[in-house]
């Protein structure tokens, strides 16, 4: 059984991302009318995004490059930010306040900045700006699941997982709600009730895989499914369910090189008493197709969601599409 020694319990959230692309009207256009995002800023370098009461949840910069930029993790309070800065610090990572001018683009009361072994840009924040007026999507959709749960989760291409593990683990206090070593090796974290808010995949790459965003209603995701599929390749995995969070989704393709997954009815665990463990079901039970694989490889993820539907591998029946259809709960 792998350890999961995360004790400090600091971060409560992922409170928001940011990425980087000269591709700001696309990004626009796929936030606003796919996703249903709020656009908040349309500035000549910037765009910004609502997903609920906070003024923003998603940002998109164009400085030249193409990627993950920043990831934002919340805390409670000022003194929590401070433990947090200390104990980085006394583990030999560079700690920098985050200046005023960047809380105001952040919209956050206060920020600390640091990176994680791989040179990731992780900035830790407390109390964020709510909005005055209603979060108004730009499609019709029934919200998005975030409050105490997060924006949603983020998993990385990471070259070596073995290098990370420690810092997200020990340090930053991110505890592991399951992992497999096969084909490759797959950690998934929790810091809240919602499976995993961050995940990391051994590929070789030091890229951003995917951010999640989960939906109020199973027909904004299907709906969102038929607008995907009218993009030029616009599909990266079918719809599918996965194993571990039960979540329902599909991922599309952006105009960045990584995806966004789409879905509903994630599974909300109790940190206080969840065990890690391995799995070796493969990550879904049906679909998720990955077009973007090479054919070895997509026939190898296929065979791994044949093999769980002959052993009848299925989810419990108390999950949340169950309870929504049937009204128990």
């Amino acid at each position: 059984m792998e350890s999961n020694t995360g004790l400090n319990t600091e971060l409560k959230s992922l409170g928001y991302i940011g990425v980087r692309s000269p591709k700001l009207d696309d990004w626009s256009h796929l936030a606003t009318k796919l996703l249903g995002m709020q656009q908040v800023d349309d500035s000549k370098a910037t765009r910004a995004f609502r997903m609920d009461d906070r003024k923003q949840r998603y940002i998109i910069t164009d400085d030249g490059a193409d990627g993950i930029g920043f990831m934002g993790w919340e805390v409670d309070n000022p003194g929590d930010l401070n433990a947090l800065a200390r104990r980085l610090e006394a583990a030999g990572i560079a700690v920098l306040q985050g200046s005023r001018a960047l809380a105001e683009q952040r919209r956050v009361t206060d920020l600390i900045v640091f990176t994680d072994p791989a040179g990731n840009r992780l900035e830790a924040f407390w109390k964020p700006e709510i909005a005055d007026t209603p979060f108004v999507p730009g499609r019709p959709i029934s919200g998005f699941n975030t409050g105490p749960l997060g924006m949603g989760h983020v998993v990385m291409n990471v070259a070596n997982v073995d290098l990370l593990l420690p810092f997200y683990r020990d340090l930053l206090g991110f505890r592991i709600s399951d992992y497999s070593l096969q084909p490759y090796k797959l950690y998934f974290f929790h810091i809240n009730g919602r499976h995993h808010s961050f995940a990391m995949v051994e590929t070789g790459k030091q890229t951003l895989h995917h951010f999640m965003v989960e939906l109020g209603s199973l027909d904004d995701v299907g709906q969102g499914y038929d607008l995907a599929q009218l993009q030029d390749n616009g599909i990266a995995y079918s719809l599918g369910r996965h194993t571990n969070d039960y979540m329902t989704s599909f991922y599309m393709r952006t105009p960045s090189e990584f995806f966004i997954e789409y879905g509903w009815g994630g599974r909300v665990i109790d940190p206080n008493t969840w065990q890690p463990h391995e799995t070796f079901d493969g990550p879904s039970f049906w679909g998720h197709e990955r077009f973007n694989l090479p054919p070895d490889q997509r026939s190898q993820m296929r065979q791994l969601r044949l093999d769980a539907a002959a052993r009848g591998i299925r989810a419990p029946v108390n999950c949340a599409w169950f309870e929504a259809v049937t009204g128990r709960g």
